[in-house]
């Protein structure tokens, strides 16, 4: 990418900050990154791009772009990527660190607070009134994703081709993933036009040179020029950090245990969470409940509405799961700190791949970039993702509103269903004023979550 600078662009941006200074940086946008994905990038293009120009807007959304290739929280492997770029390693590690640290530390003490003070009835009616909200803040993620993703009837098909085969075969989540993709690929020979690269995302304005735009016109970013020993070096490192402590748990638990369940399974959906938390509650939800029964369909719910009042990423909730699976099957430990421990090696396996994807492939970001092909099939991928949220929100929708669900048998086909006599009407009315409110008169998140937390601790005490 071609940079022109002027004398007044690089009078105007201020000296590079020493890590010590960037590390105050990513400790407040860390402590401050509520609302979602969306939330957090434009939180992040305010500070490093529009106030600071530590890095600039091209160069911001080239990085986001291939954050978006990624499996795993694009918003805190930006983080990871920025830091990368300015101080090396130790600077993505301590920006992608920071931008999680706050919000698992909350989301550590809620879980606690709920396993805990669950059954008072304060606290009940709390959680009646976030689940009934989270419904709401659910559909509303999948209309903004389809507004970006379904731009023709292409990716309309395939959007409703992955709902019907998540909701009525339970069809594995990395196999829509790996089908939509190989679609987008091979569609893209064929009708490029309707396979073709989606538009990119992000903050928009005017262009903007910042400190590591220049740095790399001079010549001075010689840590960003991929090379094989390099990323043998990624590898052998963070390879081993990722999972070796799951090989360890196995070995030291045996592979019937809860630890070595939990860092299996959360390792892959590191490796499949395309299209971010939303996109893999559904599947994660599936077997967490239904295989492994480390939690039942309500506190999935619980979980994520916890999640959306943290700062940081909303995969988070993985950590709420993580914390009733061991909490429930603590063996010869104290129930919270086997809590504790099932919280803290989800969160490892979560997150640690992150660091790896960007730094072993943020080098080589300049070649996937033209890759039109590839871009198609991550494009597809969007696509199926809008299908699967759409199942989270049908999957939130019966377990919110009716007290019994019972799953039926149709040839080759397996849906769930309500029993219509267990609707709880508390539940549809919260449900439904949340969605008018954020959809209709576009009331953020956080004080939908609060209204209808309070609205909760009054319906509870009315009969269902």
């Amino acid at each position: 990418m071609t940079i022109a600078t002027t004398t007044a662009s690089i009078e105007a941006t201020p000296a590079m900050p020493t890590l010590a200074e960037a590390t105050r940086v990513w400790a407040k946008i860390g402590l401050l990154s509520f609302g979602g994905p969306a939330g957090q990038i434009a939180l992040m293009h305010k500070e490093l791009v529009e106030e600071r120009r530590w890095i600039g807007e091209q160069r911001f959304l080239h990085a986001l772009n291939y954050c978006m290739l990624l499996p795993g929280p694009e918003a805190q492997q930006l983080a990871v990527y920025i830091g990368w770029l300015m101080h090396r390693t130790l600077g993505g590690f301590v920006a992608g660190l920071l931008f999680i640290i706050p919000g698992a530390l909350v989301m550590l003490g809620l879980s606690t607070l709920y396993v805990l003070y669950r059954q008072v009835p304060l606290i009940d009616g709390i959680f009646f009134g976030v689940k009934a909200a989270v419904l709401a803040v659910v559909i509303e993620a999948g209309l903004r994703i389809s507004r970006r993703a379904l731009k023709n009837r292409a990716m309309v098909a395939v959007a409703i081709a992955a709902f019907i085969a998540i909701v009525l075969f339970k069809t594995p989540f990395p196999l829509i993933i790996l089908a939509a993709g190989l679609i987008g690929w091979l569609g893209h020979r064929v009708r490029p036009d309707l396979f073709g690269p989606g538009s990119g995302h992000g903050a928009s304005g005017p262009d903007v040179v910042g400190l590591v735009d220049q740095m790399f016109a001079r010549g001075e970013m010689a840590h960003a020029r991929p090379s094989a020993g390099k990323a043998l070096r990624v590898l052998a490192i963070w390879l081993p950090l990722w999972l070796g402590p799951v090989l360890l748990l196995w070995l030291m638990t045996g592979g019937a245990s809860v630890w070595t369940h939990l860092g299996t399974f959360f390792s892959t959906m590191a490796v499949v969470t395309f299209g971010g938390a939303y996109a893999v509650l559904a599947y994660v939800a599936q077997a967490a409940v239904e295989s492994y029964h480390w939690l039942v369909a309500g506190e999935m719910v619980d979980g994520l509405g916890l999640a959306e009042t943290t700062p940081g990423p909303l995969i988070l909730v993985l950590q709420f799961v993580g914390f009733l699976a061991g909490f429930r099957a603590p063996g010869s430990m104290p129930p919270l700190l086997a809590g504790g421990m099932g919280a803290f090696l989800t969160l490892w396996v979560t997150f640690a791949p992150c660091f790896l994807w960007i730094f072993l492939g943020a080098p080589y970001v300049e070649a996937l970039r033209g890759n039109k092909a590839l871009s198609a099939a991550l494009s597809t991928i969007t696509a199926a993702v809008v299908g699967v949220i759409m199942n989270l929100a049908l999957w939130f929708g019966l377990h919110v509103l009716f007290r019994e669900v019972r799953r039926i048998e149709l040839l080759f086909a397996s849906p769930d269903w309500p029993v219509l006599a267990s609707l709880d009407w508390r539940a549809a009315l919260l449900s439904a004023a949340a969605m008018v409110a954020m959809l209709r008169f576009k009331t953020g998140m956080i004080p939908t979550l609060a209204a209808c937390a309070a609205a909760g601790v009054v319906l509870t005490r009315l009969p269902a």
